[in-house]
């Protein structure tokens, strides 16, 4: 089985759409491969098959730079800590093996939800609660 990760924490898979409207991008793959079918897909899960594999976050910025505003899912191995990129880089959720949600728990996730407020930019205007001054 696998957990969903959304800024409520762990939640149910609701996805019950058509899979031929979903596509999958693997890291050696290119958002551009995708270009002509963006309007008709509804789910794009991209592959994280290592957690020190950060080539996922750039599919997802440039799926979304060229105009996908459907599901976006970070899917496999990616870390409670790389939760707040993931969400900056466009995934709207992350789905993990049942195995890493037990060794990384809601909690940790839920740390990491807020991910708006805490980011490096923020802080050097002095704009997230984290500013030291």
């Amino acid at each position: 089985m696998t957990v969903i990760v959304t800024d409520r924490g762990f939640v149910p898979d609701d996805w019950s759409g058509d899979e031929a409207r979903t596509a999958t991008l693997t890291p050696g793959g290119r958002a551009s491969d995708l270009a002509d079918r963006l309007g008709e897909l509804d789910l794009v899960r991209v592959s994280f098959p290592s957690f020190a594999d950060g080539r996922g976050f750039t599919l997802a910025r440039d799926l979304r730079r060229l105009g996908f505003a459907g599901r976006l899912r970070a899917q496999g191995h990616v870390l409670s800590d790389q939760y707040a990129m993931a969400r900056r880089s466009g995934f709207d959720e992350v789905e993990i093996s049942d195995d890493l949600a037990a060794r990384q728990p809601e909690s940790d996730w839920l740390a990491r939800a807020d991910w708006r407020a805490h980011d490096y930019q923020s802080r050097l205007r002095g704009q997230s609660p984290l500013h030291l001054t």
